[in-house]
């Protein structure tokens, strides 16, 4: 059973680069604000000062074919230039068939002062994508089958040259940033050049456009109780709708919720799905999210979440696991004239 299931995983890869119309779809992040320079490259340097931050996830990990993805980055501002720059370096490996991605960025973005609280973010973000697929490791090709045995031993089998070879591409990808003191709107559109994913020589398979558009808004609850430092001011206490809608080829998803936030901590509940717009006569629902995580004043941020798979595939797979650690470096500029007091009010999970 296992090698008919690599047999079809390859033939199934296969088909779906060799077509001009690639239907791959990037990682996700459930925790997506907690990996903010992959979201949105003008997030980079949304802080005003340095910061530094580490993503994993685990996606269906109680069967075989199971995505894991790893993620780490740092950004920081630069005030002389009200401009944020940002590194972003990410690992996905995906499936039986260890389909794996490295992909490395560097984003630039620049902050201009629309009103009195008011701003306005562009960012840039070049990416170089490695792709490799452990052809002869992993996969098992119909020659390799005995006919009259198919479960069991393999034969040899031989390398097919060209096949298999790892692919690297260039990646471009803009996006923008609206928010004032409570609100935020967000545009990113990821891959815009379309670079050549395929395996295959010669062949042409173009990486989709990703787009995604983001926006939330934070309610005050009041202030809390008085916080236990020298700065004699109250705790924090915020409701925070959001949604994240995310676009690529034929496949669309909705993440709608909201975190609740009593300093130091934050509950997350959220959906994602998109259930009257099936994908391929399949009902596209896929998982309720929930999450807890704490934000302390010395900037450092933990979360973590668990998605409870909703989708056919059920809650079999075991779901997925999302850890999420950030830090906000102390500021380094402090003492000088700062070009804004509003705080970007996205969650940092």
């Amino acid at each position: 059973m296992l090698r008919s299931s690599l047999l079809i995983v390859f033939f199934g890869i296969v088909g779906l680069l060799s077509i001009h119309e690639a239907v791959a779809q990037d990682p996700q992040y459930s925790q997506y604000y907690a990996a903010p320079l992959y979201l949105n490259p003008a997030m980079a340097g949304g802080e005003l000062t340095g910061r530094v931050g580490f993503n994993y996830r685990n996606q269906w990990p109680s069967i075989e074919a199971q995505f894991t993805t790893f993620s780490a980055y740092y950004d920081t501002y630069l005030p002389d230039y009200n401009a944020g720059i940002g590194f972003h370096v990410m690992q996905d490996t995906e499936g039986a068939s260890k389909l794996r991605s490295t992909m490395v960025s560097g984003m630039f973005s620049y902050e201009l002062k629309l009103g009195q609280r008011a701003f306005f973010r562009p960012g840039f973000q070049a990416s170089y994508i490695r792709r490799e697929i452990g052809f002869y490791e992993n996969l098992i090709f119909a020659n390799q089958i005995n006919p009259s045995d198919p479960f069991g031993p393999t034969l040899p089998g031989n390398n097919i040259p060209g096949l298999g070879e790892p692919v690297g591409m260039l990646s471009l990808s803009f996006g923008g940033l609206f928010f004032t003191e409570n609100m935020w709107m967000g545009l990113s559109a990821h891959h815009v050049n379309q670079p050549n994913q395929s395996f295959l020589e010669n062949g042409i398979s173009n990486l989709p456009t990703k787009l995604s558009f983001h926006a939330g808004y934070r309610v005050s609850l009041g202030e809390g109780s008085m916080r236990r430092d020298f700065t004699h001011m109250r705790k924090q206490r915020y409701f925070t709708p959001t949604v994240n809608y995310k676009r690529q080829g034929p496949f669309e998803q909705l993440d709608v919720g909201a975190y609740f936030y009593v300093e130091p901590i934050v509950f997350g509940l959220w959906y994602r799905g998109l259930p009257y717009k099936p994908v391929e006569n399949q009902s596209n629902r896929d998982a309720i999210v929930m999450m807890v995580g704490v934000n302390l004043l010395s900037g450092l941020n933990i979360g973590y979440s668990f998605d409870y798979t909703v989708s056919q595939l059920g809650i079999q797979t075991g779901g997925a696991h999302e850890l999420s650690l950030s830090w906000t470096l102390p500021n380094s500029y402090q003492g000088k004239p700062s070009r804004r007091d509003t705080v970007l009010p996205c969650p940092k999970f």
